[in-house]
């Protein structure tokens, strides 16, 4: 992928504020959960490690439940200077009566321990803050397993930014159904209300050695592409908590461009594949859908928000972050 051209945001943004990001920043893939033997994976870190650098991501945070697996022997091994890097994590793997509660820590200090609460609210910030606490930025994993999390659940975490808008085990519910909303209609229900959260894609992989089996936890499902200055834990994960990323399933922007003015997305083609380039607003509402890549979107100022989403015609899909606009006077 070549580099994205630097955004130019000096507009109140929901994301992707600290875009004047160095001349050498570029974009890693990676991937933020990811579980092995030493909880409920079938394959042993060092397999798990070989897997993601063998199909072309620059990053891997390991994060089995409950467990902190120590990568300093696994970057020996795999690890290569701004080429492939395994970071440390772990799954704070909590419930609330009957609710799973699954939050990630990427990168923490030590080992955290589940926090229990009162609520699923209460259980969700308890654990939040003891990731913080460690050091690590939290995201909140899968909202739809168990029917866990509500929207306004995931709207009154406090110092949080990220969540799961796709996971690729197939028990998460990630559509929504029987009246309870699908992941991305819950994101665009939180941005409406006014929080500010930022949609991740990830595997959630276990299984490595069931390839074929759809009823697997597979790898190479979802993925972020991540702006940073260089490949370290520090600046990807700063890069993710101030929105510098896309989420995708495996759509491939070659370039994408915030300016005062105007949203542009730029599909990757490939010979097989059609494009619909959405730009989503308060509400959810689609505001305007482009066939032609590149596709633009010019500011009212009326919007709340501005996200993009790209549908590829196989159903893969790509999300960029939301920007905030700032209201304008009539």
């Amino acid at each position: 992928m070549r580099r994205f051209a630097a955004l130019a945001v000096v507009f109140v943004p929901l994301s992707l504020a600290a875009q004047q990001a160095a001349p050498a920043a570029r974009w890693y893939k990676g991937n933020t959960h990811t579980h092995t033997i030493n909880s409920d994976g079938d394959s042993s870190p060092d397999d798990v490690a070989k897997w993601y650098k063998e199909h072309g991501y620059q990053f891997l945070v390991l994060t089995d439940h409950n467990v902190l697996t120590s990568v300093d022997g696994l970057n020996a091994l795999f690890g290569l200077d701004e080429k492939f890097l395994i970071v440390r994590g772990e799954e704070i793997t909590d419930r609330f009566n009957a609710k799973p509660i699954h939050i990630n820590g990427l990168d923490p200090a030590r080992k955290i321990t589940p926090q229990g609460g009162t609520s699923v609210l209460d259980a969700m910030q308890r654990n939040v803050d003891a990731i913080r606490a460690a050091g690590a930025v939290p995201t909140i994993n899968h909202p739809n397993f168990g029917w866990a999390m509500t929207p306004d659940d995931l709207r009154q975490v406090r110092n949080t930014r990220l969540f799961e808008i796709f996971n690729g085990h197939p028990q998460v519910n990630n559509v929504g159904g029987g009246g309870m909303a699908g992941l991305e209609e819950a994101w665009d229900a939180i941005l409406t209300s006014g929080a500010t959260l930022y949609g991740i894609a990830v595997d959630d992989a276990h299984h490595f050695k069931r390839p074929d089996d759809r009823t697997a936890s597979r790898p190479g499902q979802g993925w972020v592409v991540v702006r940073a200055e260089r490949l370290e834990a520090k600046a990807l994960l700063a890069a993710l908590e101030r929105g510098d990323f896309y989420a995708s399933t495996g759509v491939e922007l070659s370039d994408y461009q915030v300016s005062t003015t105007a949203m542009t997305v730029t599909v990757k083609p490939n010979s097989w594949s059609k494009y619909r380039i959405q730009f989503i607003g308060n509400g959810g509402k689609v505001l305007q859908e482009s066939l032609a890549s590149p596709a633009t979107y010019t500011f009212r100022g009326d919007e709340g928000y501005v996200r993009a989403r790209v549908v590829e015609s196989n159903g893969l899909l790509a999300w960029t972050q939301p920007v905030r606009l700032p209201t304008r006077s009539r």
